[in-house]
């Protein structure tokens, strides 16, 4: 894949638990020529786990990129009329996120980048990682992947005796599935087995 020329939204919401997970995917557009433009939640930009610090995290995501992080709702609402991004990912992509998108909620800065991709007709790529994707969120998975410009990267559960209602995306597919939103197509199978837990 050759992303010279491209510019790509990266949008981290707090699936911390994922986060490691998704940086060597951020260094493959890199690597491959994008640009890339870190965007961070709320959470994220603020909250300390057991998987990481939130100021290491965002030293990652500026160390690889070699941008400024968009951390902001002022500051992510100048994608819209700037038509600076190509594509934006959400990855991961927090249940919560996932609500809020589908009901046309713009509270974050992740959800006004991706209120400004849309409103320039270009992809949105959306890397779920959800303990309620198969309960209540089931129905805004529903809504968004039926929604024009809307693409998802494959997903399926994790770990289906222990977490029966979870659903996490193949991480290492994100530039992959981006590539192909680009073309106006949505990578396939959509839906595939994701185990973790050795079920």
């Amino acid at each position: 894949m050759n992303w010279q020329g491209k510019t790509v939204g990266y949008a981290v919401t707090g699936s911390h638990c994922t986060l490691a997970e998704i940086m060597p995917q951020v260094k493959r557009f890199v690597d491959a020529g994008a640009e890339v433009v870190p965007i961070i939640s709320n959470t994220v930009m603020s909250t300390d786990t057991r998987f990481g610090k939130s100021e290491d995290w965002q030293k990652q995501l500026k160390d690889i990129t070699g941008n400024d992080i968009i951390s902001s709702i002022v500051d992510a609402e100048p994608l819209g009329p700037s038509k600076r991004l190509d594509v934006l990912a959400i990855a991961p992509c927090t249940g919560t996120t996932t609500s809020k998108l589908a009901n046309a909620v713009t509270d974050s800065p992740v959800l006004m980048a991706a209120k400004a991709t849309l409103r320039n007709g270009r992809p949105v790529v959306i890397a779920v990682s959800t303990n309620d994707g198969l309960g209540f969120n089931m129905a805004n998975i529903a809504r968004l992947i039926v929604a024009k410009h809307i693409y998802f990267v494959p997903f399926g559960q994790d770990s289906p005796e222990k977490k029966p209602n979870s659903l996490v995306a193949r991480m290492e597919l994100i530039p992959e599935t981006c590539y192909a939103a680009l073309e106006g197509r949505q990578l396939q199978p959509v839906i595939i087995e994701r185990f973790r837990d050795g079920v």
